[in-house]
């Protein structure tokens, strides 16, 4: 059985200030704690799918500067295979700037660095190898997440995609995936729909089905997510907690999913699972520091 799970995507480095509220243009607020830590769509989702248990390949591209160097310790410390990661002199690696207001709520500017430089030539055949699902992002060239697709489906593996950050995606690239997790911003870019109701969710659920897309799972934040597939068509619950920062949630919920699916879970407990986990994560700060470890779910 192939155990082994592979993500490709992004590695930055996270510098986060919280403060009260968000700035108006033009406007300066004074800020409290300043934080960097380990961020990045791709590398967040390793690490989460890692903590709970999955054998995780991960490839990225990062630079040899002290942002890249120390985002490899971390991930050699979370056990991750890193056997394919590339490293590069010529761009610097990605850093995102992140705001956290006294809700829990972020805004994040991304400077995208070596992440953008991650081509096709950068994803040899060897790295396919012993796997049944992929999980990507929207942090990395989209020629590259066409090759990803293209390549895993001409090989029988399964491809998550995480569709952010959200732009608008084309049916040549939909009919590829498997699963797509979109959040309600994303739904609406990519169907231009709205998913503020079961009837919406649906509506827009059918637009991916139709462009070829097997599973869907919108995710709502603290109200949940909504699943869609020949089957089924319903909300799951999130669990309610208190939220200190949602930085990583969406991260953290598609490493779950991913780990879920890996184990053999069926979709409904896979979705409650992937919950259980993102609720654990907003209530603590950081990105792949606040993704949880599978002995908290005892």
């Amino acid at each position: 059985m192939k155990n082994k799970v592979l993500i490709i995507g992004s590695s930055n480095t996270d510098m986060v200030v919280q403060t009260q509220d968000f700035p108006k243009p033009g406007q300066t607020v004074l800020g409290g704690i300043f934080l960097m830590n380990a961020g990045g769509k791709g590398a967040n989702q390793a690490v989460a799918a890692a903590r709970l248990g999955a054998d995780v390949r991960f490839v990225a591209k990062i630079g040899k500067d002290i942002f890249g160097q120390e985002a490899k310790k971390g991930f050699v410390k979370e056990g991750l295979d890193i056997t394919y990661l590339l490293e590069t002199d010529d761009f610097a690696s990605g850093v995102a700037l992140i705001t956290v207001n006294a809700k829990g709520e972020n805004e994040i500017v991304v400077a995208s660095g070596a992440n953008m430089e991650l081509h096709p030539a950068d994803v040899p055949d060897v790295i396919f190898e012993e796997v049944a699902f992929v999980l990507i992002q929207l942090e990395i060239p989209l020629e590259t997440i066409s090759y990803i697709i293209t390549k895993c489906n001409n090989l029988g593996i399964k491809v998550l995609m995480n569709p952010a950050p959200g732009i608008k995606l084309n049916e040549a690239l939909l009919k590829g995936i498997f699963l797509i997790t979109p959040n309600e911003t994303e739904t609406e870019i990519i169907t231009g729909i709205y998913p503020y109701d079961a009837a919406s969710m649906q509506q827009a659920a059918e637009i991916l089905h139709n462009a070829g897309v097997e599973q869907v799972i919108i995710t709502l934040g603290s109200s949940g997510v909504y699943f869609s597939n020949a089957s089924h068509a319903t909300l799951i619950p999130a669990r309610q907690v208190e939220a200190v920062d949602t930085t990583a949630a969406g991260d953290v919920f598609n490493g779950a999913i991913l780990t879920a699916l890996a184990e053999g879970k069926d979709w409904i407990e896979a979705c409650e699972f992937a919950c259980a986990a993102a609720a654990i994560s907003v209530t603590r700060p950081g990105a792949q520091s606040s993704a949880p470890f599978r002995e908290e779910f005892q």
